[in-house]
């Protein structure tokens, strides 16, 4: 029950962001998230008659962040898309270079924020509950008392393994 609970309140915040973008005052009610969708379409449309669409490449790699990026852009009315041959953290989308600087873009980190705050709250609870209740970050090498010796080949060779998190979400480019 609780799920639905964070659920519920993960999409009125996301809603209210979205208002806020577009310029209203109305709480993130449906309606006033269709209102404020409409009034995005709506200065697209006058941006386009005072500028040209340009091309702007986004590189996102999150599978998570980039289905939330595609998303938004088709509720405007966009079409994101790929090039054949571009990987699939690469999203292109076409609109005047204002809606991409002073609209999209900005909206999309605020959204984005909420969800990866809201998964990694879900991603604790869930390994917690069925898990271990530490969910602390492993500590550095030296910050503790001694750590454990490998105990196989296998485990020496996980130093090796990529350290990277997958959190190197870019501006566009």
């Amino acid at each position: 029950m609780v799920g639905v609970f964070v659920e519920g309140t993960l999409i009125e915040k996301l809603r209210k962001l979205e208002a806020l973008h577009a310029g209203t005052k109305v709480d993130g009610e449906r309606e006033a998230a269709r209102r404020a969708a409409e009034r995005i379409r709506a200065r697209i449309a006058e941006l386009r008659t005072r500028e040209e669409d340009i091309e702007v490449l986004y590189r996102l790699p999150d599978p998570w962040t980039r289905k939330l990026f595609v998303a938004l852009c088709r509720r405007y009315g966009l079409e994101p898309f790929r090039e054949p041959g571009r990987r699939t953290s690469t999203i292109q989308v076409r609109a005047p270079k204002t809606f991409h600087d002073r609209t999209l873009w900005p909206e999309f980190q605020a959204l984005s924020k909420e969800l990866k705050a809201h998964l990694a709250e879900l991603t604790d609870r869930v390994i917690r509950e069925a898990i271990h209740d530490d969910v602390t970050e492993a500590p550095e090498a030296g910050t503790t008392k001694e750590l454990p010796a490998a105990s196989s080949p296998r485990a020496q060779g996980a130093s090796n393994a990529d350290s990277t998190n997958g959190d190197n979400e870019g501006a566009p480019t």
